[in-house]
Parts: C-alpha cells; sequence; structure tokens
C-alpha cells in the first residue's frame, strides 16, 4: 500500500492513489505540523503553537484531540503510518516507503548539489522542482506555517537558480531564455538572475540586448538602493563587450575532498588468494571495477581474534579503491573490545556524515534522521565503507549507506547470519593459515634466504603458531629484529613455553598465542614490559603519549621511547601519528599480565583518571569561562595534566581525545572511580554538545548519573541531571528537559549550590525563550541573576543580565533593556570575557534599532563583529554582519548593507553551511530584495549563541 503526503501545495493524503478525507484547513494544519517533524514527537503546546499562533482556541487540548481522532480514523485503512502519543507529545509514524513531498524536496537538495555529473545534477534539481504544486501548506495562515513558508520559497528559489546554472553550463541557453526573462520580471533586483540572462542573450547572438539588460540593472540598482552592480555582474558585461565568450556560471558548491580513511595496508601481504578473488567477484564480473549499478554489495568478513579479517579487508579496499573515486570511510566499532566500550551507530554515523563534509551544527539529532542525511549524502556516489570489528547486524544496519554503487566491507567475529537475510550481505569466512600460507608470510617478513636456510625451524615455528597471522606476525617481528639469530632457537623457545600455556581465547584454535605473545614479550626491557601490561589498563580505543606518562608514571619522553619499543616489536600499533591502539587479543593479554604482576594497578589507574579529569577540566575552562568551577581534589603524583595555550588547542585536544574520555567515564564508574565519572563526564559537556553529539551527550551523563547514586552523590547527581537535561533539550523532547532541570535545581538548591542553581536556571531561560514564553524566560533569567549575584560570579551575572535585557528588549521595554545590557557590558569588561562583550554588543547593537537610532546601532554592531573575529566565533560573526546589513538598509545605506551581507555570505562559505541553512537562507534573501522600511524587529536572534549553555 503506498501513501503519499503532500506538503507544497494544498495539503493533502493520497493511500493508493485515492485522496484521504483530511476534514477543513485547521484539521489539515494539525497533519502538517505533524508531518514536518515525521517520526519525531511534537508536544501539545508545539502542536498549538503551530495551528493557532497566539489565538489559541479557550479548550486547545481538547480540540486538538478531536483533530487527532478525525486524522487517525483517516489514515485507518493503512499500517503504514499513523499518529500515536505519548509522554513527548504527539508523533505521526511513518514505514519508510511513505513519503512526504517536503522532505524528498530537501533531500532531492542535498543529493542535487553532492552529485558530480552535471546532467545527474539537473535530472536531480528538476525531480525536486516538479514535487510543488502550488504555494507550500496552501490555506493555512499562521505564524509558524508562515515562516517555514518563506523559508521553502526561498529554497526552492535558490535550486532554481542553481538549475540555470547548470543549463547555461550545458549550453541550453535558447531553451531557457523564456524561462528566464520571465523569472527576471519577478525579481528586478536579483543580480545572479540578470547574469543568467546576460549570459544567455549573449550566447542566443543577441549582444546588444544582453548589455542594455545590464544598464537597465544597473539603473534600477542605483535608483532603488544606491549602489553599483556586484562584481561578477559586471564581469559578464565586460566580456560580452570584449566579445569573448562570458564566464561560465560556477559550478555547484561541492562536497570538499573525498575522505580517504581506510587505515595503512599491511606490509608485504601474503595468501589470502582464494578470499581475494571471493572478493573481486562482488566487483560486477570484474567489469572496469566498477560496483554493480543496481545494489549495495555488503561482505561480511567473519573469524577468530587475530585471524586477520582487518588486514585482509583493508589490503583488499587498498586494492579495489580506484573503483570507488568519491572516497572511502572507516570505522573501528570495537565490537570485542576487553573494555567493553563498543562504538554506538550514533557516534559511527555521525564521523562519517563529518567526513563527508558536513559541519557539526547542521547534522541533525536522532539516529533515524542522521542516518536519513548520511545515505543523503551517500546517493548517487561511489564509496566504499569498511566497518571493522562489529559486534552485531544492529550496529551496523544504520551505517549501511543505501546508495547504488556503494560497497560495504563488515569485519566480525560472529557469523552475521540476519544481515545475509535481510540485507542480502555475502558471507566470507576466513580461516586459519594453512601451512604453505604461513610460510610465505615468513618468507614476506625475513626474506627467501633466511626461510630457506632452516626449513625444519619453520616448519616448527609454523606448527606453533597454529596458522594465525597475528601470532605470526610477532614471531617475524622478533626475528627481523634480531637477522643473526638462528631461527632453530627461536623454534625451541616456542616449544619450550607452548606445552604449559594454554589458549588466550577460549574456544580459539590458535591454542598457543599466548606463547607467542609471551616470548615476544619477555625480549622487552623492565620498562617497556611494565608499559605494556600497565596500558592494558587504558580504557582504549588508543592513547597518547601524555596519557601513557601518567598510566607508567614516567616523563613523557620516556614514554615516547617506550611506545616506540612496542610498536617495533608488534605488541603495538601507530595507527594514527602519535596514537598507538592495541589488537584485542594483546589487550588482554596485557590486562592478564597486569592483574598477576602489578599490584599498583588501582594507582596506575587513578593517575590516569586523574591524568584526563584535570586535563579535561582545563581545556573546558578555555572553551567557557567558569569563575566557579566544581572543586577537583589534587592530581596523583605522576599524573601530569596538560596545559593549553588557548582555545583551539583546547578543540583539538577534546577532537582527539574524546571517545578516550567517553570510554574513562564508563570505566571510573565500573571501576569504583564514581567521582571521576561524573566530574570527567561535566567536563565532557561543553565540547559534545558544541559538536552536536548529543546522543552521546545523553548516554555519558546517564553513565554519570548512574555513578553518582552509586556513590550517594548529590552533587553528581545534580551536574547530570542538568547535562541530561542539555542533551533532552537539544534532542528537541522539552518534557524531558524540563523534568532533568527540574530534578537538578532541587539537588542544587539542597546543596546550597548557588552556581548550579544559576547555570540551570540558565538552561531554563533559553529553552522557554526558543519556544516564545517570554515571560518565563525572563523569570528562569532573573532567578539566575540573584545566583550569581550570591557567589559573586561577575561572568555569570553578565551573561544573566544581557539575557534579561534581549527578552526584554523582545518584550518592547527598550530603556530597561538598554540599562540591563549596559551593566552586562561593565561586568564583561571587568572580567575580561570578550566573547561575552561581543554578545553583549551585539544585544545593543539590536536594542537602539529597534529605537531606530541607526547610527548608535551600526556603531555596536561593528563593536561586536570585531570581538567576534578576535575570539574566532565565526557564525556569530556571519549573524552579526547580517544585522548591520539591516541596520545600514533601514538607514538607507545600500551600498554598506549589501557590503555586510557579502561579507556575512562569504563567511558562511567559508564555514561549509548549505543553502539550505537558516542562516545562509536568509543573507541569500536578503541580498536578493529591495529595501522596505524596518519592521522593528531582527530577523536573527544571537540569543541562542549568548547564553553559555554548556557551562
Amino acid at each position: 500500500m503506498t501513501v503519499e503526503f503532500g506538503l507544497l501545495g494544498s495539503i493533502e493524503a493520497r493511500i493508493d492513489g485515492r485522496p484521504a478525507p483530511l476534514g477543513h484547513a485547521r484539521q489539515r494544519g494539525v497533519l502538517a505540523a505533524l508531518l514536518v517533524d515525521i517520526n519525531q514527537p511534537v508536544t501539545v503546546g508545539q502542536l498549538a503553537e503551530r495551528v493557532w499562533g497566539d489565538r489559541l482556541p479557550r479548550q486547545a487540548r481538547a480540540t486538538l484531540h478531536g483533530y487527532v481522532s478525525r486524522l487517525r480514523r483517516a489514515l485507518a485503512c493503512t499500517s503504514e503510518a499513523g499518529i500515536s502519543r505519548g509522554s513527548g507529545g504527539y508523533v505521526l509514524t511513518a514505514a519508510d516507503t511513505v513519503t512526504v513531498d517536503l522532505h524528498l524536496f530537501r533531500g532531492l537538495l542535498v543529493r542535487a548539489r553532492a552529485a558530480e555529473d552535471d546532467r545527474r545534477v539537473v535530472a536531480l534539481y528538476e525531480q525536486a522542482l516538479r514535487l510543488w504544486r502550488a504555494e507550500a501548506f496552501a490555506t493555512i495562515d499562521t505564524p509558524w506555517v508562515n515562516a517555514l513558508r518563506e523559508t521553502l520559497e526561498q529554497e526552492r528559489f535558490a535550486a532554481q537558480l542553481d538549475l540555470d546554472d547548470i543549463e547555461l553550463r550545458l549550453g541550453n541557453h535558447a531553451a531557457l531564455l523564456p524561462r528566464l526573462a520571465t523569472r527576471a520580471a519577478a525579481h528586478p533586483l536579483d543580480e545572479r538572475l540578470a547574469g543568467q540572462v546576460m549570459i544567455a542573450l549573449h550566447r542566443c547572438g543577441r549582444p546588444a540586448d544582453a548589455l542594455d539588460h545590464y544598464q537597465c540593472m544597473r539603473r534600477r540598482l542605483r535608483g532603488e538602493l544606491g549602489i553599483e552592480p556586484a562584481p561578477a555582474l559586471r564581469e559578464i558585461q565586460a566580456s560580452i563587450l570584449r566579445q569573448d565568450a562570458p564566464p561560465r556560471p560556477p559550478p555547484a558548491v561541492r562536497v570538499h575532498t573525498p575522505p580517504a580513511q581506510l587505515p595503512l595496508s599491511v606490509a608485504a601481504f601474503t595468501g589470502r588468494d582464494l578470499e581475494i578473488a571471493r572478493l573481486d567477484h562482488l566487483l560486477s564480473d570484474g567489469a572496469a571495477r566498477a560496483p554493480a549499478p543496481s545494489s549495495v554489495v555488503i561482505s561480511a568478513v567473519e573469524g577468530t581474534a587475530g585471524v586477520g579479517k582487518t588486514a585482509l579487508a583493508v589490503h583488499w579496499a587498498h586494492r579495489v579503491r580506484d573503483a570507488f573515486p568519491d572516497g572511502q570511510l572507516y570505522v573501528n566499532l570495537r565490537g570485542f573490545d576487553p573494555g567493553g566500550a563498543a562504538v554506538s551507530p550514533e557516534e559511527a554515523v555521525r564521523g562519517f556524515i563529518s567526513a563527508l563534509g558536513v559541519p557539526p551544527g547542521h547534522v541533525p539529532a536522532g539516529l533515524d534522521a542522521q542516518t536519513g542525511l548520511f545515505r543523503s549524502l551517500m546517493a548517487d556516489r561511489r564509496v566504499l565503507v569498511l566497518l571493522d570489528n562489529a559486534r552485531d547486524a544492529d550496529q551496523v544496519r544504520p551505517l549501511l549507506p543505501g546508495a547504488p554503487g556503494c560497497l560495504t566491507l563488515v569485519t566480525s567475529r560472529n557469523r552475521l547470519t540476519s544481515l545475509a537475510v535481510a540485507e542480502g550481505a555475502q558471507l566470507l569466512t576466513v580461516d586459519l593459515l594453512t601451512p604453505g600460507q604461513a610460510q610465505r608470510l615468513l618468507t614476506g617478513r625475513l626474506g627467501m634466504r633466511r626461510v630457506a636456510a632452516e626449513p625444519a625451524a619453520v616448519e616448527e615455528i609454523v606448527a606453533r603458531c597454529a596458522g594465525l597471522p597475528l601470532a605470526l606476525a610477532v614471531v617475524a617481528a622478533r626475528a627481523a629484529a634480531q637477522p643473526g639469530f638462528p631461527l632453530a632457537l627461536l623454534a625451541e623457545e616456542l616449544r619450550r613455553d607452548g606445552s604449559r600455556l594454554d589458549a588466550l581465547d577460549g574456544g580459539d584454535p590458535a591454542s598457543q598465542v599466548r606463547a607467542v605473545f609471551s616470548w615476544s614479550y619477555r625480549t622487552l626491557g623492565p620498562d617497556a614490559a611494565r608499559m605494556f601490561r600497565l596500558l592494558g589498563l587504558h580504557p582504549g580505543p588508543d592513547v597518547a603519549a601524555p596519557a601513557a606518562a601518567a598510566v607508567a608514571h614516567v616523563t613523557q619522553p620516556h614514554a615516547r621511547a617506550l611506545l616506540a619499543d612496542l610498536t617495533r616489536a608488534h605488541l603495538l600499533t601507530e595507527h594514527i601519528p602519535g596514537r598507538h591502539a592495541f589488537h584485542d587479543l594483546l589487550r588482554a593479554y596485557a590486562i592478564e599480565l597486569a592483574h598477576a604482576h602489578d599490584r599498583d594497578r588501582r594507582e596506575a589507574t587513578h593517575r590516569m583518571l586523574d591524568h584526563y579529569l584535570h586535563t579535561a577540566r582545563t581545556a573546558d575552562a578555555l572553551l567557557t569561562p567558569q569563575p566557579n568551577p566544581i572543586a577537583l581534589p589534587p592530581a596523583r603524583p605522576g599524573a601530569a595534566p596538560q596545559e593549553h595555550a588557548d582555545h583551539q588547542q583546547s578543540l583539538a585536544w577534546f577532537t582527539a581525545e574524546h571517545r578516550v574520555l567517553i570510554a574513562a567515564v564508563e570505566q571510573a564508574r565500573d571501576a569504583g572511580f564514581e567521582p571521576h565519572a561524573w566530574r570527567l563526564a561535566s567536563t565532557l559537556t561543553t565540547f559534545l554538545d558544541r559538536q552536536g553529539y548529543w546522543q552521546t551527550l545523553a548516554a555519558v551523563q546517564t553513565t554519570a548519573l548512574d555513578a553518582a547514586r552509586r556513590q550517594g552523590d548529590p552533587a553528581g547527581q545534580a551536574d547530570a541531571h542538568r547535562g541530561l537535561g542539555l542533551a533532552h533539550d537539544r534532542l528537541d523532547r522539552p518534557e524531558d528537559a524540563r523534568a532533568h532541570y527540574l530534578l537538578a535545581l532541587d539537588l542544587f538548591g539542597g546543596l546550597g549550590n548557588r552556581t548550579g542553581q544559576a547555570r540551570t536556571h540558565q538552561h531554563l531561560a533559553r529553552m522557554s525563550e526558543s519556544r516564545g514564553r517570554r515571560r518565563q524566560a525572563l523569570e528562569h533569567a532573573h532567578h539566575s541573576l540573584g545566583h550569581y549575584r550570591a557567589v559573586g560570579d561577575l561572568a555569570g551575572q553578565s551573561a544573566a543580565l544581557n539575557h534579561i535585557g534581549w527578552i526584554l528588549a523582545h518584550l518592547g521595554d527598550h530603556q530597561q533593556a538598554l540599562e540591563h545590557c549596559r551593566h552586562a557590558l561593565a561586568l564583561a569588561q571587568r572580567v575580561d570575557d570578550l566573547n561575552g562583550q561581543a554578545h553583549i554588543w551585539d544585544s545593543l547593537g539590536y536594542i537602539h534599532r529597534r529605537l531606530g537610532q541607526y547610527d548608535q546601532a551600526i556603531g555596536h554592531y561593528r563593536q561586536a563583529l570585531a570581538l567576534f573575529h578576535r575570539t574566532g566565533d565565526r557564525r556569530s560573526e556571519a549573524t552579526g554582519l547580517a544585522c548591520l546589513g539591516e541596520t545600514h538598509r533601514a538607514a538607507a545605506h545600500a551600498d554598506a548593507a549589501r557590503e555586510a551581507w557579502t561579507r556575512a555570505l562569504e563567511i558562511t562559505h567559508e564555514l561549509g553551511l548549505p543553502d539550505a541553512d537558516p542562516l545562509r537562507t536568509r543573507i541569500l534573501h536578503l541580498l536578493g530584495r529591495p529595501r522596505s522600511p524596518d519592521q522593528g524587529r531582527s530577523l536573527f536572534s544571537p540569543y541562542t549563541s549568548q547564553v553559555p549553555s554548556s557551562t
């Protein structure tokens, strides 16, 4: 049964081609409000606001219930879509086969802007634009609908301009010219459209008409805006005068350099001819090594630990990488890590989205939405995806691209039969090496002459290593390091150890692998051996020298030397420069040795956690000023926390270490270091929030809350509830967020922790303001200010005062708003909070603009912009430039307005914001529309970045 919903025109639904009875306009508005956030809960308050705006009926909830009941009956004939109600509100749940034209439109635009072939791009744009039947949400008139309708119209117009650029590049100027002329008459001040008309006229043999069009445009711009045409339009005119071919429209913005994430291939890879032949067969009949055009091929490469699954997959992936020009994605899912810290699908898919060029702020919340974006980005691409060390099929499914031309390799110790059944995966089992293959591996590592000189010793080494590639690699590393050492002596040592060592991994046929490891381990010096053992206590997935130094209580130079020794012995791998990792079996062996030989394991773990906690605290303080941070006990001797010079260094450190820190939170809870667990989680909050890792933030704070409850620590519980509130708020679960915030307030209140109460009220104020509840937001902001004053936190007082001023300005009380913001500015200057000062100057600019005092507003905006630029807050800088441009336009400074908007657009391009981003969309709209009287309200709200939401 097919179910199709339409919003780009009249609001309608068709089930198997027949219209569904949706009722009157208001009831259809309820359906539209749910469809915009399909498969996501919409609260009753949000739904009422979307349907009625400020004109709520007396019994809004009961009326909504009636509308929803009738809509349910209209959809009752299909199981593909239905409306339910849970704790988060109403949700319209739909199967993958259900279509909504609005979401189809946006998905097609994403695919079009990512595609490389111009003809394919044209087809995608045309398919997207054909979805429009009329004005979106026809017959519905509420503030929410009107704002969304305007945004969609701008997206539609931008898509049409992109399509016209490509049509001109393809030489379709004659057919395009009539449509361009009609569109230009409707948008007489759009210079990009004017340039398209001029190019089409010139290529149709009408250069005089093209030049006349330029002169008309120039007169119009000078007469209405007081500005000259932009350089791009002037260049088109100049090329026509020179009788050159006019400049080709620029290509659509593409995703940045294709990702190339494959790890290094194993040196001297040998054997596995049959397996490689099977993998080669996955490429369609071997033809030009091109993926099959009609399906995604998934090969689940399975086998025991250490058998070489990853080595095979990586080697083959490098071998065929030229067949995938759009990139190669890789993630180690850590499904069998001894520490138990498997990578979640949310974290993995976010990493892929980031590698494909999507900025953190534009990644949607929720795994379903992220998976949808990932698959949209992968459409019409040829990408190889390697999912290494998967635990089970559920960990893999959200990471499958779902696009023709892509190929996915999955390695796992488990047999992923359900992946074969449901997704058509082709299963490939990797077995132990045969004696001949094992001998060829040794030959590749040691050379033919050395292997041929001692055939009996080689035969015994092969037998003792039981065909396990990992064991053979360790033996070969030892032999290669001592080229004069007879192989017979190595075989004798293996024979002696093998008689008394049992299997490392229960059920593993490589029963002598521990003997191989122990033999290699005993060649290490005492310090390197101790480092190897203690690194087994590290949570992974990898470790850098400073943390390794803390674990072993040695200096960093000594730690780097020891890590190099372990890498040369093949007991560690340096998979990224400066970062070392264990094979799972070697990690398990190191843990076993540590438990046997190191009585100071808990002390070593304590040092490591102290190193991460104190370093993270320092880095977090540079991301967000914290005058009254949670007190920490002194770091243990040898923990040696790192120092960071500035914001950039701190951000780089969190980027490199956040997976380790997430694993450390769980390890701390499980190992009896509960205070470390919730304090580490607290230091991670700002980074995870700003990077958009909201699902991860929720998981980390849940672990922190569990740790604090185990310890009976109300301070930890309060901080974890505050973090969970923020995570749920970002994930658009306002009821859950508010519940956690209120629990945090109660706990902070019981502790007398004014700073915690102040920050929680800040969050509640921000959440209330974002939902248009300004009186409620003002009450929370005043509570926040009172608590900050009680503890003497000047930076916090400044943020709260600025917030109050911002809300008062929106409520029309401009004089009180000015007083609060000026007081906030004095405090921010006193504590040298540059980013806080920038946001306050921005607020002052907005207030003076509302008062019609344009010169003062312009001066304040320029102060804000200088500070945003100095602190590296590029998005706020772009937003401020857009507001400055609006102020210039209101003051009749048309050229200055256009200059500010152009600079803002350049920054959004540098940030990689897509055309659909609300900020970029609005700037594009401002650049193309004539001057109109100032309406006395801001088109941009800097508020979301004014309040330090994660502190």
